[in-house]
């Protein structure tokens, strides 16, 4: 297995798209220790998975938007598996806010989230990270961090910041250490999405058809395993829905 004996912390790993990147990294011979913030249950599924697949897995709790927690979840890590060599910085609040509906402490929660946390985190693992074999950081952005949605404007900040700052850790964190991001489309509807709000998005779509998280997986799978001289890279898994705005 290409990634055999190497150790992989996934941020919001219980379900979705985070439960597919960290069971694709089992599958290549990860450890994994799945983070949840209330998803217990999930988290434990998804670990139960892993061990299935014959990898060590273990469950950490913590609540992205308290600094500690997030900061602990490095030395959790390395203390249930050994070491850490992978993090994938996926956990993120989706939530609308258009500008009539801004409200200070919603905007403030979805950026401790979706950029504080994994800057935290990413200054938290660094030490372990950049012990040899190379280090690897993925960020989970998304495409409307270029072209912002209106109605979701504390995400799409958020998501902005994360890709910016996943550019200057690839800088700071040379060479030991690989920082890429992913950003995804049309990759997995949101739970409250209609029938139709699906429809309008597809579109949208070059590709006439929406993403799934095994695409997403993949990519994260690619710059983890054959992207060694790979840094600094966000690749879209859009479909070409960022080409055809």
């Amino acid at each position: 297995m290409e990634l055999e004996g190497r150790i992989a912390l996934v941020t919001g790993a219980a379900k979705r798209i985070g439960r597919t990147i960290a069971l694709e990294l089992a599958r290549l011979g990860c450890d994994v220790a799945v983070h949840c913030h209330a998803s217990h249950e999930d988290a434990a599924a998804t670990a139960e998975k892993i061990r299935q697949l014959g990898r060590q897995a273990t469950v950490l709790s913590a609540d992205l938007k308290d600094p500690q927690a997030t900061e602990s979840l490095a030395k959790q890590t390395v203390d249930a598996l050994g070491g850490l060599n992978i993090l994938i910085n996926n956990a993120s609040i989706f939530e609308s806010m258009k500008l009539e509906e801004f409200s200070l402490p919603k905007w403030n929660e979805t950026l401790a989230v979706n950029m504080t946390a994994p800057m935290v985190l990413s200054h938290a693992a660094y030490p372990h990270l950049r012990a040899r074999p190379t280090g690897h950081i993925v960020n989970l952005l998304d495409i409307s961090a270029k072209r912002p949605w209106s109605s979701y404007l504390s995400y799409c900040a958020s998501k902005a910041g994360l890709s910016n700052l996943t550019l200057g850790l690839a800088k700071a964190m040379a060479p030991e250490v690989l920082v890429n991001g992913v950003a995804p489309g049309a990759a997995l509807s949101p739970e409250n999405y209609s029938k139709d709000e699906i429809k309008a998005v597809t579109r949208h779509i070059p590709a006439m058809r929406w993403g799934t998280p095994e695409n997403v997986a993949s990519a994260v799978r690619f710059l983890v395993t054959g992207a060694s001289y790979m840094t600094g890279t966000i690749l879209n898994v859009d479909g070409g829905r960022s080409i055809a705005w």
